[in-house]
């Protein structure tokens, strides 16, 4: 059986522990041949491949991004791309997909499959937002980057009388932010989930300035004020239709500085989050996601992906796993509030 991996949309820590695992096991034990499609679902579109085998993935498992290469391709937005996606599988002989991806590369994986394509999802997001599973690979690392910098930036703070905002990486979800921030000691902390009021920050920024400290506030780029209350930048959009985030903090600074007279400043962390090095959980999850996942395919489990629920790696649908993003429950927003101020 000859198998195509690939990797789409953002990179993330854990990429190449996945695709390490998944021909690792694939190859002495169920005797299966890879083929390795470059730059996400562009790969598959256009037939370009790179070898897959064991001498492919020795070292890799330390490194971030993906050897594999990535991008935001839909073939659904591209002129007859099932088609072209089907040809390529038939002209170099494979028999399935292991796709790789977020909710973008495993909403594409799930209509491929619903047109009769065998596919094997494997959830991947720093942003922690896909239903299905517990935890995705990638998140861990990008909390640890996150609450270092938020560690370093308190002391600048303190020196130099700011409010100094940190924004992380969270589109829809602000698990980033929220674990970051709670762990981190940030004084205020804004996700996409709640819309929040500029008025409040402010006043939680003049409340740490009066007890002589200075306040860090973690916002994630999704998160949005209240309609009315300030205005934002309109953004253009990929081929997803997501708008293209960030700039939100600067917002914020230039709020706090006019309406309280202090002086902020912005740090954006941007890719710092999900370059370099995986976790030590990151790679362990990787690993895992990829070891059942070729399980997965010597099952014939299309249409699934696999997912850790506790400490065990299950299998769930993958429209279960794309019909809804995983949001922060307000209950536990509520808790990191008693931080506030």
């Amino acid at each position: 059986m000859r198998i195509g991996v690939l990797t789409g949309g953002g990179d993330c820590p854990g990429l190449n522990a996945v695709i390490r695992a998944i021909v690792r096991k694939g190859i002495p034990e169920y005797n299966y041949q890879f083929v390795g499609f470059r730059d996400g679902w562009r790969g598959p579109l256009e037939g370009h491949t790179r070898t897959l085998d064991i001498p492919a993935v020795r070292g890799i498992l330390p490194r971030g991004g993906t050897i594999l290469g990535s991008s935001r391709t839909n073939p659904f937005k591209i002129d007859n791309g099932v088609e072209r996606i089907r040809q390529t599988l038939m002209n170099l002989g494979v028999d399935a997909l292991i796709a790789i991806g977020g909710e973008d590369t495993l909403g594409v994986a799930t209509k491929l499959h619903e047109l009769g394509v065998q596919v094997i999802g494997v959830p991947k997001t720093i942003d922690n937002d896909l239903s299905g599973t517990d935890y995705t690979f990638g998140f861990d690392t990008a909390v640890g980057i996150a609450t270092e910098a938020i560690d370093r930036l308190h002391t600048t703070a303190e020196s130099h009388h700011r409010a100094l905002i940190v924004e992380v990486m969270g589109r829809h979800a602000g698990w980033i932010a929220l674990h970051s921030g709670l762990a981190g000691g940030a004084n205020v902390i804004l996700i996409p989930e709640i819309p929040f009021s500029i008025e409040k920050v402010c006043d939680w920024v003049n409340s740490r300035f009066r007890t002589q400290y200075s306040p860090i506030i973690v916002v994630a780029e999704g998160a949005t004020p209240i309609n009315g209350t300030m205005e934002l930048v309109t953004r253009e959009t990929d081929a997803f239709g997501h708008p293209r985030l960030g700039g939100i903090g600067e917002s914020i600074a230039r709020e706090i500085e006019q309406r309280t007279g202090k002086e902020a400043r912005t740090t954006v962390l941007g890719h710092v989050q999900r370059g370099g090095t995986p976790s030590s959980r990151d790679r362990w999850l990787a690993t895992r996601f990829g070891l059942h996942a070729i399980d997965a395919v010597h099952d014939a489990a299309w249409g699934s992906m696999v997912a850790l629920r506790g400490t065990d790696i299950v299998r769930v649908p993958l429209s279960e796993a794309t019909e809804k993003i995983k949001t922060v429950d307000p209950s536990l927003y509520a808790e990191a509030e008693v931080f506030f101020g």
